[in-house]
């Protein structure tokens, strides 16, 4: 018998649910507040804005698309794929856009979710599946004045498209992942621009290469051979992350070194002034902090309307940015500071077994068995949950496993003739206990490194402890020792 499923976000996480679970037979409605699917691709907006994954494997296995522009695919081509889903498997009458979820209360006697959205409805679901993603809340800095610059301001996030640049005193307080995207783009305008670093960051080489219509036109000719091609790249890409790449953050020594020699000889190719690399070169080790992957910021910072300045800030003010050493008059301050990640506030509330809330079950930090259901929470499967993040591959493999998990867990509950799956206690505790002691030999655990992975107590909260053959492994089957049926 089929299940009624609410999915809740439109993003690549949710769009990958709904498709998988309706294949499986399940009644499924998707929920999303915004008015478009693509989640952090429809939402993200700013000039340059790309994957630092390569697009033949930040894309669903199940859904290929030969129509990348570059090897790293721009954020707009990615929200237009997420949109190309929706017609594809015919996702339409499933979706609920300009609809998010209030609340979802769990009803342990009649074994169903009550969800209340945004516009006062209340429906009763099976099973939920959060896909609200860890990177959507944006975080300001605390620093003193921050809302007291009179100019145009926004963070990266929340893209102002109608304030033009050019000839403008333009200043970016950040210079990571999203920054070393944009800058070299607004360099390009602006009469002058700052930027603010706090601290560098290891930056390795994107090569990144335009695929040309007369290359796609080539390979349509023989189709069968393109798609074998595509598939033997995809595995060969993901082999290198999984087992090379992983090991600068696994710690590895031969890891570490690699890596680290590969982000210092990037540096000094394209930075030939010893004291800028200087400011450039961190202190920290390599894969502490989520590493950058591009050819152009490098370049734009030595641009003769860029300044690098790495002196601390001490303030804001309405006509500019005050530092320690001095005064920078600004009519343009742009906020690239990231997203609030350890706290886990969900834009929707959620309350399960016995009224307890999710929030309180998380206020000592967030905890998930395989990432994807929480204790006290029966048939709720969280999709890039706690634990899942990646620094060296594709979430979207990591996604399409968590699907895939979620409809084998439902396809107990109804070979048991069963009303909901829940894991035990016992099952999440052993879990974390064991991800946290892979945890604890990996880099984002030298006590130098303090970076968004890792929360105030020092835990880390967001990424998983080993490479994604593993988590597959893990995921592959329902473990009822830690599964519970009733």
């Amino acid at each position: 018998m089929s299940k009624r499923v609410a999915v809740i976000g439109a993003g690549m996480g949710g769009l990958c649910a709904a498709i998988k679970a309706r294949e499986a037979g399940h009644d499924v409605t998707v929920f999303e507040h915004a008015d478009s699917v693509g989640g952090t691709w429809r939402a993200n907006r700013y000039p340059g804005v790309a994957c630092d994954v390569p697009a033949i494997l930040y894309q669903f296995s199940f859904a290929p698309n030969p129509n990348w522009s570059h090897n790293y695919a721009r954020g707009a081509q990615i929200h237009d794929y997420t949109k190309g889903l929706v017609e594809q498997f015919g996702l339409h009458d499933a979706l609920r856009l300009n609809e998010g979820v209030s609340s979802a209360t769990w009803d342990g006697a009649a074994g169903e979710w009550i969800v209340e959205t945004e516009r006062g409805a209340t429906e009763r679901f099976d099973a939920i599946v959060p896909a609200l993603g860890q990177l959507s809340r944006p975080c300001f800095p605390d620093i003193p004045g921050v809302e007291d610059f009179a100019g145009p301001k926004w963070h990266a996030a929340a893209w102002d498209d109608s304030v033009d640049l050019a000839g403008k005193r333009v200043g970016v307080i950040g210079s990571a992942a999203s920054a070393v995207q944009f800058i070299p783009e607004i360099a390009k305008e602006a009469g002058h621009l700052v930027v603010f670093q706090r601290t560098p960051n290891w930056v390795v080489p994107r090569n990144d290469q335009h695929v040309t219509d007369e290359t796609k036109a080539l390979m349509a000719t023989n189709i069968d051979v393109a798609m074998k091609l595509g598939a033997a790249q995809r595995a060969m890409i993901f082999d290198n992350a999984d087992n090379f790449f992983w090991q600068a953050f696994k710690w590895t020594p031969e890891g570490r070194a690699a890596y680290t020699r590969t982000a210092l000889d990037h540096l000094e190719a394209q930075v030939p002034d010893p004291d800028l690399r200087a400011k450039l070169t961190p202190d920290y080790p390599i894969g502490c902090k989520r590493i950058l992957i591009t050819d152009d910021f490098y370049p734009a910072l030595m641009r003769d309307n860029v300044t690098l300045e790495t002196v601390g800030i001490t303030g804001i003010e309405a006509n500019g940015v005050r530092t320690a050493d001095g005064f920078h008059e600004l009519d343009v301050l742009i906020f690239a500071t990231g997203f609030e990640t350890t706290q886990w506030d969900w834009s929707m509330s959620v309350t399960g077994e016995g009224g307890r809330t999710l929030k309180d079950t998380w206020r000592e930090g967030p905890e998930a068995y395989l990432g994807i259901m929480v204790a006290g929470f029966p048939n709720m499967f969280i999709l890039y949950g706690p634990n899942t993040n990646l620094g060296h591959n594709s979430i979207s493999f990591m996604i399409e496993q968590q699907v895939g998990y979620m409809l084998r867990t439902l396809e107990l509950v109804e070979d048991s003739q069963a009303k909901a799956a829940a894991v035990s206690e016992d099952g999440q505790r052993r879990f974390n206990e064991r991800i946290q002691q892979l945890l604890s030999n990996t880099v984002w655990a030298d006590p130098h490194c303090r970076s968004w992975y890792k929360a105030a107590n020092g835990r880390v909260y967001q990424n998983w402890a080993g490479d994604c053959a593993s988590y597959a492994e893990m995921t592959a089957t329902v473990d009822r020792e830690a599964v519970l049926v009733r």
